[in-house]
């Protein structure tokens, strides 16, 4: 392989060369935005340029594609996810989403865009090298990360990490400049899970609760209590963190209800934690509820783990980020409470996910998961260097 230093010098021409294009391939994406598992012209429009370029990405499930660069062992996977989420647009912008209710207010046209970008940029890289890169570098497109448990596990399934030494992702921060990326070692999200407790009883009148199984006064004793005992039961440093959502039951102020229901989410930024949480959440819920002579129902549903950025990987991915954008482009990032399905990839890789600044310098910020997010589009060429970066880091440390 090619001088590393010499190759993001390389990188960076190609993408300068390549941002115009990238930019209206974003564009396009943003305007044509698909939810997860349905995301059919969004791979379609990826492989296509792929294929233009000399690449030959294949299939993965029915919406995910997988694409690998140069030759020889996998030194690293780069993943980017493709869905988009059930929100409607409120920008106004020129290229904003066609399709009512679902827009890309997370970034993910930006993730998949700077992958596409850096995938053609090290393949022209390979091609023009002596020796190539020297490895593989595995790109992957996956589907459905917005959704439980996200499309991540079917792909691991499907072998995208065989044989991969490390992964790396990026994640739009709509609170980090442009230009800048935010990074630390260990959990940088949060476990995620949907509980959903629901309540039968006998009801009755409110001039005889006695005479009734007080199905409210349940669900209120619920709701107050098993967050607050959860957090008795389970080490604090594990940072578990048990919101309701939603509490539904009855109709009329004068009656008491037969059936309640009470949902929220559980997350914790320790996998022991969210371990501990599944093994004693039941047997809680029970105990809550037994004084009232209800019947209960526990579903507790496992989304994520939390994505833990392992030590070295994140001082390759910084040192990458400094060679893509500059000495100070570097911020520690602080810890999300949110979930991401990369988690799964960090399971059976070392490996990092760096948050990747959008907001123009001095403009507003904004929310993800909100219909008016705008992002600065430099942050897709800035996001293709950082993936090249990493890709180029991850080839010289492989080659010793």
């Amino acid at each position: 392989m090619a001088d590393g230093t010499r190759d993001i010098r390389g990188a960076k021409r190609i993408l300068e060369e390549l941002e115009g294009e990238l930019i209206a391939f974003r564009r396009d994406v943003h305007a044509h935005p698909e939810l997860s598992y349905q995301e059919r012209r969004t791979s379609r429009v990826i492989a296509e340029r792929l294929r233009a370029a000399g690449l030959e990405p294949r299939a993965v499930t029915e919406t995910g594609l997988v694409c690998d660069v140069g030759a020889g062992p996998v030194s690293a996977v780069l993943r980017a996810d493709i869905d988009a989420l059930p929100v409607g647009e409120e920008t106004g912008l020129p290229w904003a989403s066609t399709v009512p209710e679902v827009a890309h207010a997370c970034g993910h046209d930006v993730h998949l865009t700077a992958l596409l970008g850096a995938g053609i940029a090290l393949d022209r890289i390979h091609r023009s090298a002596p020796g190539g890169l020297g490895g593989t570098i595995r790109l992957v497109f996956q589907p459905a990360e917005e959704v439980t448990p996200g499309g991540a596990i079917s792909m691991i399934g499907q072998g995208v990490l065989d044989g991969a030494r490390r992964s790396y992702a990026l994640h739009c921060d709509p609170t980090v400049d442009v230009g800048s990326v935010g990074s630390r070692i260990g959990p940088i999200t949060a476990a995620g899970d949907t509980v959903t407790i629901t309540l039968r009883g006998h009801g009755g009148h409110t001039s005889r609760p006695h005479l009734t199984q007080d199905l409210v006064y349940a669900l209120a004793r619920l709701a107050a209590d098993v967050p607050a005992t959860l957090s008795r039961l389970i080490d604090p440093r594990h940072a578990i963190s048990l919101v309701w959502g939603h509490i539904e039951s009855g109709h009329a102020p004068n009656a008491i209800p037969s059936t309640g229901l009470l949902a929220g989410t559980l997350r914790c930024l320790d996998v022991d934690g969210w371990n501990q949480a599944a093994e004693v959440l039941p047997d809680l819920v029970e105990r809550i509820a037994g004084p009232y002579g209800v019947d209960v129902e526990l579903d507790h549903r496992r989304g994520v783990p939390p994505v833990v950025n392992t030590e070295d990987e994140v001082a390759l991915a910084e040192a990458a980020a400094r060679d893509a954008l500059g000495p100070d482009s570097v911020l520690l990032t602080p810890q999300s409470m949110g979930g991401e399905d990369f988690a799964w990839y960090l399971t059976r890789t070392p490996g990092a996910l760096l948050r990747l600044g959008t907001r123009t310098p001095g403009g507003r910020t904004y929310d993800l998961h909100q219909g008016d997010l705008v992002v600065d589009e430099a942050a897709i060429t800035a996001g293709a260097g950082v993936f090249c970066a990493l890709a180029l880091r991850a080839l010289d440390e492989d080659a010793g």
